[in-house]
């Protein structure tokens, strides 16, 4: 069983309908799928909205080594995404040697705004953490008491870990930021991290159509003749 959780925020709820959607039609064995939604974490995540934090789940994508009771491994990724191949591929590149494993991006953004006139905040390591293969046990430094307290940057920058050398790579097809990276055929993960085609000023962006082929796949319903 691969268990995922797929970070969540309301204005974006069918995004995470549609990537939890594309993960199961290509998987080739069982997925469990979960969603970190605030309204469900009250009891655990207890800090406060910071002005920078863009989405609902900035911060609660640490929890997840918590929520998976620090055993195997579990993979989180944000939900303006879509997934073009098998994440049984993606899981298979696990590494026993790492705490947490990702594409590792020097991803420098251009723009201050993206989706909703949200912030783009620049900082070293951007984009590491919106997909993550987490080694559960070697990340018991993320607690809900140090994620409630921690810094964006300490979370987001993996200072909770003794050192970058316990950070593993993951090709950067399985985190491949659309308006960023030039669009390829080896595209496994694609991330709208600007903003997805479900938005109106982002209708037109590279791997829209393939989003919306994937919206009307999952709203298909066979019809009696």
């Amino acid at each position: 069983m691969i268990n995922v959780f797929i970070g969540y925020d309301p204005r974006e709820a069918v995004a995470y309908s549609v990537l939890a959607h594309s993960i199961h039609k290509r998987a080739s064995m069982p997925v469990s799928i979960a969603p970190l939604r605030l309204s469900e974490l009250k009891s655990v995540l207890t800090r406060q909205r910071h002005p920078l934090q863009s989405t609902d789940f900035s911060f609660s994508r640490f929890l997840t080594p918590f929520l998976s009771g620090y055993s195997g491994w579990s993979v989180f990724m944000d939900c303006d995404m879509l997934m073009l191949e098998d994440i049984a591929e993606l899981y298979a590149l696990r590494d026993e040697r790492y705490a947490v494993m990702v594409a590792k991006h020097n991803h420098v953004p251009k723009e201050s705004v993206k989706f909703l006139d949200q912030p783009q905040t620049a900082y070293n390591k951007k984009n590491w953490s919106s997909v993550m293969l987490f080694n559960n046990a070697r990340c018991r430094a993320l607690s809900p008491e140090y994620v409630n307290r921690a810094s964006g940057l300490e979370l987001h920058q993996f200072k909770w870990l003794e050192d970058d050398n316990s950070i593993g790579q993951i090709p950067a097809r399985w985190n491949h930021l659309v308006g960023y990276n030039e669009r390829s055929k080896d595209a496994a993960l694609v991330h709208y991290t600007l903003g997805g085609p479900y938005f109106d000023e982002f209708r037109e962006c590279e791997y829209a159509d393939d989003w919306r082929r994937e919206l009307q796949d999952m709203l298909y319903v066979e019809q009696r003749r």
